[in-house]
């Protein structure tokens, strides 16, 4: 009798055993809907009786089948559909918990450039933040279905491409997020002191890639270019007290630049007015009660809002107040403690100034300040647009951190882009022009809004792709290999992919050295090194 047996973890890539030899046969298809394991002791013995199976262990990596079996199993009716989602930050797992919850019978896999998943919310929130990261255990319990596979330390782009999982899935979703930064467009912002938003969240947040930037945190004053919660976060972080700091995942070598750091005033510099700011109260109201620092704001920024913000939506006039109130309060304070010792760190707002250039110093080897163009508001609303009045001032400062907006990059050629938009041109997240290709987050919208914001959009695209399927748009009739197919292309190209419970084991040893550091975790910054954890 001939035996098939599903290799664990390599769901639809069957190895044939006779007579004892083993050899790599074409795959073949899945059972009907997901897998005898998963349906009921009543309907799995049916089932197992339908396709001839004499095994009693009860799971779906160990299936025996008779020849006859075999051969119904092959006639059986279609297989499940078969689901790849690109990025495992929260758009993809948003995207992926909603087909896995709509769909009964669909499988999905996640598959991640880096060995270790859920892209922002790990590299992104901020250490201070820990309930925010609490979504990862939603998550987690997506990664634990067994419809849902996840494959780490794989490029697309690179090391698969995407013409390649469109034929290995009956439907492929971009869920990669924005991986590049908006550029500032102005002389000078390349000099030494000059750093991204992006790069420098990513360094303290353990991000590989910026594992060595190594910021220069010696002046007094930082400078950063933009009014939304990723300026206010890295502001945050720059003057904070280093004992809230060491009970955070911040990591280690981050923190001990920190320990260092001269950097005791920061301005946050917005081309628009109170009105157009893009961070949210919660965020403004954590830096306004910052331990140590005062927050510097002038009444005269806020002059006749009064009356303007009347009629704003309900969450606009709540901030708009609150950056009012403390304008005068702060006034008050910062009067008093002329005659007294001051906070030891400031910060504050400037509306209404729009970089023109970065200064470099006298020996031209870093940065010194930025020029800086006075604006005016044409219109009203989010809608005004700061036009230059023709004054300029310079701001001193030794660290410009640029805090404008990230930017998605191109994945594949295979893939349309729209390059000034930064986005894959779609409708309700259906690729424009390819069918059984999807997208969801930022890279389907640009980025913009909270994780709330991905999840919303994410449920907006899966609902995309259940509604093809229903309709028949999206055709499962041929038979999709789905990760056996593709595990084989990486084999040949020398790539290891990394599971959910290698992951796991590399939480385990980080939360392992955090705990003897008294921290949540201590993030291992080096690919190699979580791969050396698991084996690889």
């Amino acid at each position: 009798m001939m035996m098939l047996q599903e290799r664990a973890g390599y769901r639809g890539r069957l190895t044939i055993e006779s007579g004892g030899a083993k050899g790599r046969q074409p795959a073949l298809p899945s059972p009907p809907l997901y897998g005898i394991a998963s349906l009921p002791v009543s309907r799995r013995e049916k089932q197992r009786a339908a396709i001839g199976c004499g095994s009693s262990c009860g799971f779906t990596p160990c299936l025996s089948f008779s020849p006859a079996g075999l051969r119904r199993w092959l006639s059986s009716p279609a297989p499940a559909p078969r689901v790849c989602v690109v990025g495992s930050g929260p758009a993809g797992f948003y995207t992926a918990q909603h087909i896995l919850k709509h769909h009964g019978g669909a499988l999905v896999d996640i598959y991640e450039k880096l060995p270790v998943p859920f892209g922002l919310v790990r590299f992104g929130v901020a250490p201070d933040h820990p309930e925010v990261k609490n979504v990862i255990n939603t998550f987690t319990q997506t990664a634990h279905s067994e419809r849902c596979a996840y494959y780490g330390n794989v490029t697309v782009g690179r090391d698969v491409t995407v013409p390649e999982l469109q034929q290995a899935y009956h439907a492929v979703v971009l869920s990669y997020g924005a991986e590049d930064s908006r550029v500032l467009g102005i002389p000078g912002e390349n000099l030494p002191g000059v750093y991204s938003a992006r790069a420098f969240v990513g360094w303290y947040n353990g991000l590989p890639e910026n594992r060595d930037l190594k910021p220069d945190l010696s002046c007094e004053t930082a400078l950063i270019l933009g009014h939304g919660n990723v300026a206010l976060d890295i502001a945050r972080i720059l003057l904070s007290p280093l004992q809230l700091l060491r009970k955070t995942d911040i990591t280690d070598s981050s923190l001990a630049a920190l320990a260092c750091s001269k950097v005791k005033r920061v301005w946050l510099v917005g081309r628009r007015g109170p009105l157009q700011v893009a961070f949210t109260i919660k965020e403004l109201r954590e830096m306004i009660n910052l331990p140590g620092a005062r927050a510097v704001l002038d009444p005269a920024d806020f002059t006749g809002l009064e009356s303007a913000v009347k009629d704003a939506p309900r969450p606009r006039k709540r901030l708009t107040e609150l950056m009012m109130k403390t304008a005068l309060e702060k006034r008050v304070e910062m009067q008093a403690a002329a005659a007294g010792a001051a906070a030891p760190r400031e910060w504050g707002l400037k509306f209404q100034r729009s970089p023109q250039e970065v200064l470099p110093s006298a020996d031209g080897r870093r940065a010194r300040g930025v020029r800086m163009a006075l604006t005016r508001l044409e219109g009203s609303g989010d809608s005004a647009k700061a036009i230059p009045t023709g004054e300029v001032e310079e701001l001193e400062c030794g660290l410009v951190l640029s805090s404008i907006g990230y930017r998605s990059l191109p994945l594949d050629p295979a893939v349309p882009f729209d390059s000034q938009r930064g986005v894959i041109p779609n409708s309700s997240g259906r690729v424009e022009g390819v069918p059984g290709l999807y997208c969801s987050g930022w890279v389907k919208r640009g980025p913009t809004g909270v994780i709330i914001t991905t999840m919303n959009d994410s449920f907006d695209t899966a609902q995309s792709l259940l509604e093809d399927l229903q309709g028949g748009v999206l055709d499962v009739s041929p038979f999709r290999e789905g990760f056996g197919l593709v595990e084989s292309i990486l084999r040949s190209r020398g790539v290891r992919p990394v599971s959910f419970s290698d992951w796991q084991k590399i939480d385990a040893a980080e939360v392992a050295r955090g705990k003897a550091a008294g921290k949540p975790r201590e993030k291992i910054v080096d690919p190699a090194e979580m791969l050396q954890i698991i084996g690889h």
